[in-house]
């Protein structure tokens, strides 16, 4: 076990270097993907919501259900999906958009684990293949007799590369991470106001009758 460490040590930071390469590839087409996805949440919320309510307080729930319908936002597609349930009563409104959310935010949520996991990790593993680099500058040195502030500081510095690149693979993930978190949270605020607008709505309706 200690010869496989060393051997892994002697290999210096490349590997490494190999994988950080990998995780970047990867991050910026997760990156990509998730901007595709979230792009075609167009529209502006809140004046759907208005319309929505308009549309409800003069209770014209077809007139509902088509502006649902032409909007390609995840709000609209939950509003429809409760104003179809209409008829099976409030209960079963709530339920079946809360169902339809759930689903909806896995769908959001795809992949953006692996943007969180390599923003936190991988200055760290750009420190270990720096480490790695380290060892094996000083194990050269030793092996050919070279001596001198120079030499050291040309090993280390090399070394050092894979901590800076471990360094420019996380920052663009932890902020495309944030970012798309605050949409996520943007757009569950969203569907849960337009949720409430049409229970509200249910409530009132079976106080009138």
């Amino acid at each position: 076990m200690n010869e496989i460490f060393k051997n892994l040590a002697m290999a210096g930071d490349i590997w490494v270097l190999y994988i950080l390469v990998i995780a970047s590839i990867l991050s910026i087409a997760i990156m990509i993907e998730r901007g595709i996805v979230f792009g075609k949440n167009k529209g502006n919320p809140a004046d759907l919501m208005d319309k929505l309510g308009q549309s409800l307080e003069k209770n014209d729930i077809s007139s509902a259900i088509k502006l649902a319908e032409k909007s390609s936002r995840v709000e609209a597609k939950i509003a429809l999906e409760g104003l179809k349930s209409i008829p099976k009563g409030t209960a079963s409104v709530e339920e079946v958009m809360t169902s339809y959310w759930i689903r909806e935010k896995m769908k959001l949520e795809k992949n953006l684990i692996i943007l969180s996991t390599l923003g936190n990790n991988a200055p760290f593993i750009g420190l270990f293949g720096t480490v790695l680099g380290i060892i094996k500058a000083f194990n050269d040195l030793a092996l050919t007799g070279q001596s001198g502030i120079a030499v050291v500081m040309s090993g280390i510095s090399s070394a050092l590369i894979a901590t800076a690149f471990g360094i420019l693979v996380a920052i663009p993930a932890v902020i495309a991470n944030n970012y798309y978190v605050s949409r996520l949270k943007q757009i569950q605020s969203n569907s849960e106001s337009i949720s409430h607008i049409l229970l509200a709505f249910l409530k009132q309706e079976r106080k009138e009758k």
